[in-house]
Formats: structure tokens, C-alpha cells, sequence
């Protein structure tokens, strides 16, 4: 879509003559919701970043001054979610439960706890944010992001806390740890495509919003977070062999492997970085190609 260059008039007589689209490009003005070319559109994201830290900085602080625990309740509740659904599928496998089950089960929730708020939230931001696009002029690319940005920072902490953890649990992590940053940056790439999508769809379909938690929960319960597939699914090569093309299983295994010592194999990395990008540039030109339409469904 490229820009109509009119020049300003130089008198009323000659504004007078221009129809209002023509006089609006003469000064500069672009009508709101317009879909600039993708190029422009990126740019223009990169500049407001100062925009999309600042949001996400606020509405974590406001979050936080909500509760007593503020940024503790963002190692709490992962931690809460490990010991209850650990404690009742720890029951219910028995001998099927793999080494270290608390180790296993408490690296699984967290990692999948970002996943979780990102498809979440990116799921209501441009729909709870009707009234600002309505208002202002911007990427709506921003408001993803800040949205995501948010649940980076609060995914920090536990994850920053989990070497200690495991240490004090018996693990030797020391040696790996710095594996998670490659790790932690793909991931973060994998949830921008995820969140991106998940905007989108529910622009145009407001009921997938009441679907988003059924879908978490029936990945969290299939991603191998709470179990072994190796383990479960020892008499069935089939579907064990469908679970290394499983993103989420994938993305697990190798944080169980770089904190845990649990093997994988190694082209996990590259599955999981082909996942991580054609989800994210889906997910880009998918959302960007219904830039006009944000605000007005």
C-alpha cells in the first residue's frame, strides 16, 4: 500500500479544490486502521518499543500492589500447580512415575506456565483493548507485545529460581544452565506466534476466548509435563515417534535435559527452532494481514 504524495495548497482556493482524502495526505494525515506495508509496519513497532516496555512494566505493578505476596505469587503459583496435579498423577501412575518426579513435574509447570499466559492473554488484548484502538493510531502488533512482554517478566523469576531449586534437590545443573537462554529465546519466539494467532482468531470469533483454557489445559495434561511418554507409551513406537514433532513435549524435554540431565535427543533443537519460527511468521502475517479490521468487529 503505498503513500498518495499531495502537495500542501498554497490557498483556500486551491484547498477547496481537493477532495478530503487528498487534502489529509497533503498534511500528513493517515485515516486509523489502515494495514501499512509489512516492512513499514515492523518499523514502526520497533520504534513505539519504548511504549510496549512501559505498558507491560505498568501492568505488572499493578498486578503486584493487588496482593500482599505481589511478585511472589509468580513463584507460588507454579509451584501450587507442581504439587497438586504432581501429587494426584504422581498417585495415579504408581511405578509408571519417572525418576525425580518432583524435579520432573516442577521444570515441566513452569516452562509450560509462559506458553499458558501468552496464549491467554493474547488471546483478549486486542479484544479488551477495544476502546485505545478505537482512540489512537498505532501497530496493534504493540499491544501483543506488551502483553507478552509482561508475562516474560513475571516468567523470570521461577525460572531464574529453578537451578536453586534443583541444586538443593540433588541436581547438578551448574555445568548447563546457560543453555536456557538459547532455549528461553526460542521459546519466547514460539509464544509471540502463538499469541499473535490467538489475538486474531478471537477478534473475529469472541467464543474461541471461552476455549483458550480447555485448550491450555488439554496441552498441559498431553505435553509430557505431569508424565513419561517414553514411559507410557513404551508399547506404542507410533506415537512416541508423533511426540517429537509435539512443539510443547519438545521444548520440555530440552529444559528437563539442560537442568535435570535427562537425555534428548539433539535435533530437538532443531525441531524446536523450525516450530519456533514458522509459528511466529505465521502468526505475524496472519495478524497483520487483519491490522484494518481491529477495532471494527
Amino acid at each position: 500500500m503505498k503513500r498518495t504524495t499531495v502537495p500542501k495548497p498554497a490557498s483556500d482556493a486551491e484547498a477547496a479544490q481537493l477532495s478530503l482524502p487528498e487534502l489529509a495526505a497533503a498534511y500528513g494525515l493517515a485515516r486509523m486502521g489502515t494495514r501499512p506495508p509489512l516492512g513499514r509496519y515492523l518499523i514502526d513497532t520497533v520504534r513505539r518499543s519504548d511504549f510496549i516496555a512501559t505498558m507491560a512494566a505498568y501492568r505488572l505493578r499493578a498486578m503486584v500492589a493487588e496482593n500482599r505476596l505481589g511478585l511472589v505469587w509468580y513463584v507460588i503459583r507454579p509451584l501450587l500447580d507442581a504439587a497438586i496435579y504432581g501429587f494426584i498423577f504422581g498417585v495415579v501412575q504408581g511405578s509408571s512415575r519417572p525418576p525425580d518426579f518432583v524435579s520432573y513435574v516442577l521444570v515441566g509447570t513452569i516452562m509450560f506456565r509462559f506458553f499458558q499466559t501468552s496464549f491467554a492473554d493474547g488471546a483478549g488484548c486486542i479484544v479488551g483493548s477495544r476502546a485505545l484502538i478505537q482512540s489512537l493510531a498505532f501497530p496493534r502488533l504493540t499491544l501483543v507485545l506488551s502483553f507478552l512482554f509482561q508475562n516474560f517478566l513475571a516468567f523470570i523469576p521461577p525460572v531464574a529460581l529453578l537451578p536453586i531449586i534443583l541444586s538443593a534437590l540433588g541436581h547438578d545443573a551448574n555445568r548447563t544452565w546457560f543453555m536456557m537462554f538459547p532455549l528461553i529465546a526460542l521459546f519466547s519466539v514460539f509464544c509471540t506466534g502463538i499469541s499473535l494467532i490467538a489475538a486474531r482468531i478471537t477478534v473475529h470469533v469472541r467464543d474461541f476466548g471461552q476455549l483458550v483454557p480447555v485448550i491450555s489445559r488439554i496441552l498441559y495434561f498431553s505435553s509430557g509435563v505431569l508424565f513419561s511418554v517414553d514411559t507410557i507409551f513404551s508399547a506404542h513406537p507410533l506415537v512416541m515417534r508423533l511426540y517429537d514433532f509435539h512443539p510443547l513435549y519438545v521444548m520440555i524435554r530440552i529444559s528437563r535435559g539442560i537442568l535435570m540431565g535427562v537425555p534428548y535427543p539433539d535435533y530437538y533443537w532443531e525441531y524446536f527452532a523450525i516450530w519456533s519460527f514458522a509459528i511466529a511468521a505465521v502468526g505475524l502475517i496472519f495478524f497483520w494481514f487483519a491490522e484494518e479490521r481491529y477495532g471494527r468487529e
